[in-house]
């Protein structure tokens, strides 16, 4: 078989060639990224860093001298800014300055860490000698003591502290004019390497532009023109249009593209024809499909006899379902009649049972006259509520709870008034009004009415719960809760008192869970919440997510030192913003109280 440089293999070896000097471009290039990283790294971690702390530990000798000379001739006591300054640079700055730099001279040359390591030598004798001084001239007594001060005077001048601290700067400054010399010459190193990658980089680019340009001349010629043609032809086709010029023949994959098009627009023209034949209603028309092979072909011929047979079969059809229709309408139209009847039925019915329920609620006069500062957010999810608020006085005690009924709407409703009339009927018929006690006589009550706890097969109905008492006399707060938490906010600080884990309902013996009666010891000032969990559970914001209870804490915290009526509005009006287009989920219940 002869050989054929065909056009793909022209373009897979121009491709080929600019494939492999980008790479090695990109080795090259990626090679010297990699030194000059490691060298600015150098400079960044060990170098840069040297000379700076080498440089603070040079202001840190210098200033030791001034202060150690300062306490010696300057008599003063004690709490002088000085003197803790230089405590704190012998006992705090300089160990942790020392720390710092033996940390980089791990990456110092072994001369340059022995230079290091006699100048700290130098260092701990000579701060060592300024904790003689600070331990023997340290109060006004010994300033007086000719001898101390003898010692001390010739320890700094022209002595041990002068000497040291002087040959401890020479050493320094040796080691700082070695490693300001160690980051020029690897900075140099790191500009060389960039201007050998700038050269790379400039001869790899005019390779690539050169075999572009050619490569494109190429391509343009052999295979762009060509295709322009064939993308013609196709955009005709694709517009429902068949061409009516051919691409002339050529010995190479486009020609083949080109003898395969013309064939195919040559077997579109005869179908196109037959098409419309048989949409004319003529389902006897003549068509040959172009080959043996040609699916396309024979799928026209079995369209036509299918078509033929479908319009007979339609026609019977369409009478028939039109009739069928008609009967339809008639019977819907009736039933949609019942529907609008019933609907009005129950829609009257569960706002006939809201009125009944907002009479078993205290009204805003009661609440206002038996908790006087106070504020109630209470906003049902449907006509009827799960959540309901109670407010009762006995004994000079002023007793309020909020209540969160298994469910909302009516199944909600029905449960908030068993909780009510349970609530009023232990009040009245029990001589201990301790919450708990109240509580522990309620879950009784709802576990007996609802035959709850007694077999496996019961249902699980209950309520949560939060319920306080306040002696306004005493200020004493009492709290007991089933699942529902007490907040009280004193000076601007929340503090939570938890709920018992288990819910209103579920046990009936006595030796079951008993609920914990809290007392707390109010001030004034003292803003006392409860609620249920509507508010938190609430779907909202930018993402539709729950609004959740440390968000609901954090807008407590926000709003508690308004008043009661303003909290209401904030409340709302938070409630409102997070909620957005989205639906309630479930009755929404707060309760605030200003002590």
């Amino acid at each position: 078989m002869k050989f054929r440089f065909s056009i793909g293999r022209k373009i897979g070896v121009g491709f080929a060639i600019l494939i492999l000097l980008t790479i090695s471009s990109f080795i090259v290039t990626q090679s010297t990224i990699d030194r000059s990283r490691a060298i600015n790294d150098k400079i960044n971690e060990v170098y840069a860093p040297s000379v700076s702390k080498l440089e603070n530990f040079n202001l840190m000798l210098v200033r030791s001298k001034m202060l150690i000379l300062k306490w010696v001739y300057f008599q003063s006591n004690d709490g002088l800014p000085e003197k803790k300054e230089l405590r704190l640079l012998i006992y705090n700055d300089y160990p942790k300055l020392k720390k710092e730099i033996l940390t980089i001279a791990r990456q110092w040359s072994k001369e340059e860490q022995d230079a290091a390591s006699r100048i700290f030598e130098i260092t701990d004798d000579l701060f060592s000698k300024h904790e003689e001084i600070i331990h023997s001239v340290n109060s006004f007594d010994s300033y007086g003591d000719p001898s101390i001060m003898l010692l001390a005077v010739n320890s700094v001048d022209e002595n041990e502290i002068d000497q040291g601290t002087k040959k401890a700067l020479t050493e320094l400054s040796k080691l700082i004019d070695i490693q300001q010399k160690n980051s020029v010459k690897i900075s140099d190193e790191m500009l060389s390497s960039f201007n050998l990658l700038q050269t790379i980089v400039r001869w790899v680019a005019i390779t690539l532009l050169v075999g572009g340009v050619l490569i494109a001349f190429f391509t343009v010629r052999s295979i762009v023109r060509p295709i322009h043609e064939l993308k013609s032809m196709l955009l005709s086709m694709g517009h429902g249009v068949l061409p009516l010029f051919r691409i002339k023949q050529r010995n190479d994959e486009i020609g083949e593209m080109s003898d395969a098009l013309n064939n195919l627009i040559d077997g579109l023209e005869g179908t196109t024809q037959f098409a419309k034949e048989v949409g004319s209603g003529n389902f006897f028309s003549e068509y040959k499909p172009l080959s043996e092979e040609d699916s396309l072909g024979r799928a026209l011929l079995k369209m036509r006899s299918d078509l033929h047979t479908n319009e007979q079969i339609l026609e019977a059809k369409v009478i028939e379902r039109t009739e069928e229709v008609v009967r339809q309408k008639e019977k819907i139209g009736k039933q949609n009649e019942k529907l609008e009847v019933l609907y009005k039925h129950v829609t009257d019915s569960i706002r006939y049972a809201k009125r009944l329920q907002d009479a078993i609620l205290p009204p805003a006069s009661y609440v206002k006259k038996v908790l006087p500062d106070s504020f109630v957010l209470f906003k049902p999810k449907d006509i009827v509520s799960g959540d309901f608020y109670w407010v009762s006085q006995k004994e000079g005690k002023t007793i309020f709870a909020a209540v969160d009924c298994t469910g909302h709407g009516v199944p909600g409703a029905f449960m908030s008034i068993v909780g009510h009339n349970l609530l009023k009927h232990v009040l009245n018929n029990t001589p201990n009004i301790e919450p708990a006690a109240i509580l522990d006589q309620v879950n009784k009550g709802v576990a007996e009415t609802l035959h709850q706890g007694i077999d496996e097969s019961s249902t699980k109905d209950g309520m949560d719960i939060a319920l306080c008492a306040i002696d306004y006399k005493t200020l004493e707060l009492q709290y007991s809760g089933a699942f529902n938490p007490m907040y009280i906010v004193r000076d601007g600080v929340m503090q939570q008192t938890k709920a018992n884990k288990f819910p209103i309902g579920f046990f009936v013996d006595e030796d079951k869970k008993k609920f914990t009666n809290h007392k707390i010891q109010l001030k004034k000032g003292d803003s006392v919440y409860i609620f249920s969990d509507g508010f938190s559970d609430q779907f909202g914001g930018p993402v539709g997510k729950k609004f959740m209870v440390k968000k609901f804490d954090e807008l407590i915290l926000k709003i508690h030192s308004f008043s009661m009526e303003e909290q209401k509005v904030m409340l709302e009006k938070a409630l409102d913003e997070w909620k957005g287009s989205h639906e309630q989920v479930d009755d929404i219940l707060v309760i605030g109280v200003r002590i």
